[in-house]
């Protein structure tokens, strides 16, 4: 099957659900996703004005991003700048001048996001898997206090407080992607966002800060210790953890696969009697159940038994052979 074959026959199998999220006010949805739709090593995605599209094996032909887009915006009927990404090995890229646009605007649930395709990563500043979570974490924050570690762009943090959040906590390293969630804030609830104590970021290692705020005790003395800004201990009703696969910091390594355990349990001791932690695995290699009873077990080594432990499945739009979604969500339930 031919490349645009494979996007025609995705976009037909997507008619009622982008029916349903245009209702919501989603113009931000996977239209292909290779892997499970005859064209592995390919994504295509519409965010907002923006089409999208990833290789990660080998790059496009001459003249197929264009067809890619003729696609798109037949069956759709839309006017989608068309911008492609290569992520394989070689030289590969390419989007028009208009591709870049300055401020390209996406809204998912009725929010809106700046989704540029072209900033200082390789990662869209949106991650459409996780679209569910953020549902629910919409859904869930009313009055609530959250806590966003490993935050990112703040689409998580900005969803809560869209939801009705008494106060959303961003915890990432990265000042650069902090900014765009500061700007998308302000872009849903005003300039004064900025000041809000209700949307609060925090530049830093996430270790340290889910460590103190858990109350768990960081080295000062010896080899292993690294100066670090005190916090005082503090638990919030929602706490959200979504750890890259791998990363390392002055404070030790983040390692999802080895030593999820390591994140989590601060994550569990940070959240308050009754509340819920909502934590990820981005890792196909990670079997759900195995991650699952290792997310149990360490609770009952924590002395926070869950009260239950539920799971998200990303939605329709991107669809598994075998069932065995990359993308793993639970919700970690906190007896009250």
């Amino acid at each position: 099957m031919s490349l645009a074959a494979a996007l025609s026959a995705a976009l037909d199998r997507r008619r009622p659900l982008l029916a349903q999220l245009a209702d919501e006010g989603t113009d931000c949805v996977r239209l292909l996703h290779g892997t499970a739709e005859d064209a592995p090593g390919i994504t295509i995605d519409r965010y907002g004005p923006i089409l999208l599209v990833q290789t990660w094996r080998d790059p496009l032909a001459d003249g197929e991003l264009d067809a890619l887009a003729a696609v798109v915006n037949d069956t759709l009927g839309t006017t989608l700048t068309a911008c492609w990404n290569h992520r394989g090995e070689g030289p590969g890229g390419s989007a028009r001048p208009d591709a870049a646009l300055e401020a390209p605007i996406g809204h998912e649930l009725g929010i809106a996001y700046d989704v540029r395709p072209r900033h200082r990563g390789q990662d869209p500043l949106l991650f459409l898997d996780l679209r569910v979570g953020r549902r629910w974490i919409k859904a869930a924050s009313q009055t609530k206090t959250v806590l966003n570690l490993f935050a990112y762009t703040c689409g998580i943090g900005v969803a809560a407080l869209a939801g009705g959040a008494l106060e959303v906590v961003n915890v990432d390293f990265a000042q650069s992607a902090l900014a765009v969630g500061r700007a998308n804030a302000a872009r849903n609830f005003g300039d004064d966002t900025e000041t809000d104590p209700r949307f609060v970021t925090i530049t830093d290692d996430v270790i340290p800060v889910v460590r103190q705020l858990a109350g768990l005790p960081l080295p000062t003395h010896g080899k292993r210790a690294r100066a670090f800004m005190r916090r005082p201990a503090r638990q919030f009703d929602l706490v959200v953890l979504d750890p890259p696969r791998w990363s390392k910091g002055k404070h030790g390594a983040v390692d999802v696969v080895r030593d999820y355990a390591s994140l989590f349990k601060p994550a569990l001791l940070a959240t308050a009697p009754g509340g819920t932690v909502l934590a990820t695995n981005h890792v196909p290699e990670v079997d759900r159940d195995e991650w699952l009873g290792g997310l149990e077990r360490t609770a009952m080594k924590a002395g926070r038994p869950l009260a239950s432990l539920e799971t998200l499945t990303p939605e329709e739009d991107f669809p598994s052979l075998d069932g065995r979604q990359p993308l793993k969500i639970a919700l970690a339930r906190v007896p009250a």
